[in-house]
């Protein structure tokens, strides 16, 4: 349990701690000079249990307010100082509120200095200490009575943290480790030491770890926990980590500066959150400056309402923090907000959105997903998300923002009977009814498309996105189409969406004519095969005849469109294609067109319109007279009998190229041959 001091400067806190625990926390050169706290102290007492007690003493004067912030974020249980002859002061009340707002409910009113004052005195400050606590958390604590000079009471009050300790709640050990920096420094033959308060999770040492928000890697070389050298540090306690890695210093890391599990490291600048205004404070307006306090940071913040009215005072609201640097947090951290000029704290909350967006903040759909992330628990939380727009989780963040262990994802889907899609670095997840709407949806549509476009071989992926709702992004579009095709519901050719049933088949007398057309571009002509106007004159079959075939053969697979009205066989292009790649191995800083040329024992001219004909489609790229194979694109040409190593990288199961909806990379500007995802797709026979 770690225990922080909270009161008036020089109520007796520092003397308070060093009673209990026999450790002066003023380590100062400057405390000692002043007889005040400056900055953070820390000291821990054994308990009978065998466990260790951590304490956290703050300093009590307004000018050092953002230091005791700084310890105040990890505490679990509050001793509330009060001098005797002094009584209830300005940082007295201020400390109960900023306790009050950082969720600590547990604790005990100390009534120090006793031997300052007399029974009836004391007995008069107990009714103003209930009235100071009244509509906090902490209302109704007990009021202890001690003298660090004489010692009464103090025997009594250190038995009453080791019972507080026995029955404390243990903060969450399954979550993700993430500890808040408080203190960081170099030893002599150690290294650099940072020290703070372990939020959640556990720590081992050996393992490796961020300094977040700078995203710095580290080793963990050691650890002390609660004082005493570990194998493991876990939530709740305080620790101080020998860390080791490129760039780390003491230099590195800094108050504020949290060291978590790389999976956590998303430093954020836009937070949606809940505020609660301090009563004595004034309203707060659209935009309005502050200074953020989290854990043991410290930004600059400016707050945007979104709600349509200011927030009055003691009034609570949903508001979007912006921040003038980024912070590493969790949903549902407190924070804390005081005015620029340090003087006042004016109220504080919870984080709800770890990565809020900067337009559409006010929006209908917004809202309703703020409603679903305020849930605290992560399984309503996950379910509300999937009832509202726009009806799918990214799962990896949602349980990266709450610090929930890696496998939670897993759990989660499964309990809740989630659908899972997996994407390139995350899963993405929806319910059962929204994915039965979404595989309706994609079915209907498909079903309508082959009834009016029979000898098309289905819809563009991106034209039947916009067709449907929910509307996803693409990729994860394309991904849910993979679940789709993998369970036959669909199937993928190239850019093309059908159904398993349907099938383009040329008719007899097409077929008829395609079986006199093939030879002409085939065998030892291949590389050089004639074209559309050239064929209709050695066959005798009319140009527009040819070249409506050559495009229907083209949309069904067999042949690609090189240049206007000069079409190759599929596997002559994909022989074509293996050509370059040979070349390229050879000449690491590429080939030139005279080398390809060579190669097909072709003429200048059509040489040339093959390569920009595989440039267009980045399987080539080009520098000067030079051209290199893009490994990434090489899969868009390959034999018909070439089975692909992992179908999973790109989503298709043949190639791209002479679809219809295919991009050739310039803007919107259609390949050879077809129709970009915007334009109209061909009349189909059933309308000529």
């Amino acid at each position: 349990m770690i225990i922080g001091t909270a009161g008036h400067v020089d109520h007796g806190k520092t003397a308070l701690v060093r009673a209990l625990t026999g450790v002066d926390t003023d380590r100062l050169k400057e405390e000692k000079a002043r007889g005040i706290s400056i900055d953070l102290g820390f000291a821990y007492m054994p308990a009978p249990d065998g466990g260790v007690l951590g304490f956290v003493d703050v300093p009590g004067h307004e000018k050092f307010i953002h230091n005791m912030l700084a310890g105040a974020g990890g505490i679990d249980f509050v001793l509330l100082v009060v001098a005797a002859d002094d009584g209830i002061m300005p940082q007295t009340r201020e400390h109960v509120a900023i306790v009050d707002l950082l969720g600590v409910e547990r604790g005990v009113v100390v009534l120090t200095k006793i031997d300052l004052a007399a029974v009836e005195r004391r007995e008069a400050l107990k009714a103003e200490i209930a009235d100071a606590l009244a509509g906090t958390a902490l209302v109704g604590l007990d009021v202890v009575s001690v003298s660090t000079v004489s010692g009464e009471g103090i025997d009594a009050l250190r038995a009453r943290l080791f019972a507080e300790a026995l029955v404390a709640t243990p903060r969450p050990v399954s979550k993700r480790f993430r500890l808040a920096v408080d203190r960081s420094f170099s030893l002599t033959g150690v290294g650099t030491v940072v020290t703070g308060t372990v939020l959640s999770g556990a720590v081992a040492v050996g393992d490796h770890v961020k300094v977040s928000p700078s995203g710095i890697s580290a080793r963990v070389r050691s650890i002390h926990a609660q004082n005493r050298p570990a194998e493991r540090g876990e939530a709740g306690e305080r620790c101080a980590l020998n860390l080791t890695g490129d760039g780390i210093d003491k230099n590195a890391v800094h108050r504020g500066d949290v060291v978590l599990d790389a999976g956590l490291h998303a430093p954020t600048d836009r937070i949606d959150a809940t505020l609660r205004l301090l009563p004595s404070e004034p309203t707060v307006t659209q935009w309005f400056p502050t200074r953020l306090h989290h854990a043991a940071a410290e930004a600059g913040a400016r707050v945007v309402l979104l709600a349509d009215r200011p927030i009055a005072p003691g009034a609570e609201a949903r508001v979007q923090l912006v921040l003038e640097r980024p912070i590493a947090a969790a949903a549902g951290d407190r924070f804390v907000l005081r005015d620029t000029s340090a003087q006042r704290t004016i109220g504080g909350g919870r984080f709800i959105n770890l990565h809020a967006p900067a337009r559409k903040r006010r929006t209908l759909e917004r809202l309703k997903q703020l409603d679903a992330l305020a849930t605290t628990d992560p399984n309503e939380a996950l379910i509300a998300l999937c009832e509202c727009a726009p009806y799918y989780v990214d799962l990896t963040a949602f349980t990266r923002d709450r610090a929930l262990a890696t496998d939670h994802v897993e759990h989660l889907a499964v309990e809740l009977g989630l659908v899972r899609i997996a994407l390139q670095n995350t899963f993405a997840a929806m319910s059962q009814a929204t994915w039965a709407v979404l595989k309706a949806g994609v079915v209907s549509k498909l079903t309508a498309f082959h009834a009016d476009n029979p000898d098309l071989p289905g819809v563009g992926m991106e034209r039947l996105r916009l067709q449907l709702q929910p509307r996803l992004p693409a990729p994860l579009f394309a991904a849910a189409l993979q679940n789709l095709a993998q369970v036959k519901d669909v199937a993928l050719d190239g850019a093309w969406v059908r159904l398993p049933s349907h099938e383009i088949r040329l008719t007899a007398a097409e077929e008829a004519i395609w079986q006199k057309v093939r030879h002409l571009i085939a065998g030892e002509e291949r590389f050089r095969p004639p074209r559309v106007r050239d064929i209709a004159g050695l066959t005798g079959i009319g140009e527009a005849k040819v070249r409506h075939l050559f495009k229907l053969a083209s949309r069904i697979g067999k042949v690609d469109e090189v240049a206007r009205d000069h079409f190759f066989l599929r596997s002559t292009v994909a022989e074509m294609a293996d050509i370059a790649a040979d070349l390229a191995a050879e000449a690491p800083n590429g080939f030139t067109a005279a080398e390809f040329r060579d190669q097909l024992d072709n003429g200048r001219k059509v040489t040339i319109q093959i390569l920009e004909f595989f440039d267009r489609h980045s399987v080539t790229l080009r520098r000067g007279d030079l051209r290199r194979i893009n490994k990434h694109r090489r899969y868009l040409f390959r034999r018909p009998d070439e089975e692909l190593s992992d179908t999973s990288e790109h989503g298709r199961e043949s190639s791209l190229v002479g679809r219809p909806d295919f991009k050739s990379g310039k803007g919107r500007e259609p390949v050879f041959g077809g129709f970009d995802s915007h334009s109209l797709p061909p009349i189909s026979r059933s309308k000529r």
